[in-house]
């Protein structure tokens, strides 16, 4: 017998928003593990960052979406976050479906956070158990939380009172890895004993990839055929990764300084690592290369590009560079598109990550473990990556038998699986 499950995701295509990926996958997915999947959304003509129309070619098709009403930003900008904006408008959205008896579940994957509680809302009113997927721990401890009346120290406040609220009582909580939800599970035992508890990776969809190879673009970042070895960044940086980028950067500067002739042939591209997504101008990587006087081997591109651009520049690169965090939780969802380019994946990761197994594992590429105290030696980082420059690598080096214990399948049939179990527990408020 098909379930139907309501997704709610602040964003989804055309959102070219990393957290909009999580829905579009498993609603792709979840009919081949009986489920049908409706997305339930925020109204894209109101999101604030630029589309990428392309996307709508990677949903699924005839699946439901309902792009639930959403308050404008203009003329006057009150908020910003989406969450916020289409509260109401999901809200309403997701009564309709329960009072019609169209739905068996509600999973609400966050950020945006502000979303959270229309699962325990809905489950209140009419009985349907819910969860809340983690793409981020919800209660974090940014720099700033100390300052008080700050932004950073509100939001933290915030999170505090809404999360125990939020959670309380849901059938079911997932998590992109074990370290996303650990916290909330330590803060409320009850959630921890009683919910059905699974985690799974973002995951890897090679039908994206097929999509990118039938358009036949030249990249525009670079020139795949000039004589360099181009190495490419895709991804926001995020505030406990700043420090591993400054050590890659050091890196970099022991290359030019042991191997000038290697050094000279490389460009490390960084893509949507500005201060915010649609700011052309907001460099947060160049004047870090400046100051360590290695500019010359680094482009950046600051705000976003689409996401099938980015993974069409993805695979007519030489390598895939992929940084990590400080936090030991984080794996980087950029790992999956990383692995599945076919190009060699050069990673600096705590050592705790999911993700250096994903890498080693499939014979992918090279990684650099790290710490919350100790980061790989400069010299370490030159010599891993003037060996993968001499390297001739070949797609068929790499175990794609591996992949598809990391394949957006694979981490949907997990989803699918708590749900039946989250379903058969059939919490009641």
């Amino acid at each position: 017998m098909t379930r139907r499950v309501a997704i709610v995701s602040g964003h989804f295509a055309p959102s070219n928003l990393v957290g909009a990926q999580r829905a579009r996958l498993w609603s792709r997915y979840l009919p081949e593990f009986g489920w049908e999947p409706i997305v339930v959304t925020g109204d894209p003509a109101f999101y604030e960052e630029r589309p990428d129309p392309d996307l709508m070619h990677l949903v699924a098709p005839g699946l439901r979406v309902i792009h639930a009403s959403t308050i404008s930003t203009r003329p006057i900008r009150l908020v910003g976050d989406v969450g916020v904006r289409a509260f109401r408008g999901c809200y309403k959205a997701l009564a309709g479906l329960a009072a019609r008896r169209e739905i068996d579940f509600v999973l609400v994957t966050i950020p945006s956070n502000f979303l959270a509680p229309l699962g325990r809302l809905i489950h209140m009113r009419y009985g349907l158990p819910f969860g809340i997927d983690y793409q981020d721990p919800w209660v974090n401890r940014w720099p700033g939380v100390d300052r008080p009346f700050s932004r950073a120290w509100g939001s933290y406040r915030l999170a505090t009172l809404l999360e125990p609220w939020a959670v309380k009582g849901a059938a079911l909580i997932t998590g992109m890895a074990p370290g996303y939800v650990a916290g909330m599970l330590e803060r409320n035992p009850a959630i921890a004993r009683e919910a059905v508890v699974a985690y799974m990776p973002m995951g890897s969809a090679p039908e994206d990839f097929e999509l990118v190879g039938a358009l036949h673009r030249p990249p525009f970042l670079f020139r795949p055929d000039d004589g360099l070895f181009h190495m490419i960044y895709a991804g926001a940086l995020l505030p406990a990764g700043i420090v591993v980028l400054d050590a890659f950067l050091d890196g970099l500067r022991a290359l030019q300084r042991t191997a000038p002739q290697a050094a000279s042939r490389l460009r490390v591209h960084f893509v949507g690592t500005g201060t915010s997504p649609d700011d052309p101008e907001g460099y947060r990587v160049m004047p870090r290369a400046e100051r360590a006087g290695i500019a010359d081997m680094i482009t950046e591109h600051p705000h976003r590009i689409g996401y099938v651009d980015t993974l069409n520049h993805l695979e007519r690169s030489g390598a895939v560079l992929v940084l990590g965090s400080t936090e030991p939780h984080y794996t980087p969802s950029k790992v999956f598109q990383a692995m599945l380019s076919k190009r060699p994946v050069f990673a600096m990761l705590h050592s705790e990550s999911s993700a250096v197994d994903m890498i080693t594992s499939s014979r992918a590429g090279r990684v650099l473990t790290l710490t919350e105290q100790v980061m790989p030696a400069p010299g370490a980082i030159a010599a891993e990556l003037l060996a993968l420059m001499s390297e001739l690598h070949e797609a068929s080096a790499v175990d794609q038998t591996g992949f598809e214990a990391f394949s957006a399948r694979e981490s949907t049939r997990a989803l699918a699986e708590a749900l039946d179990r989250a379903c058969v527990k059939g919490l009641r408020p």
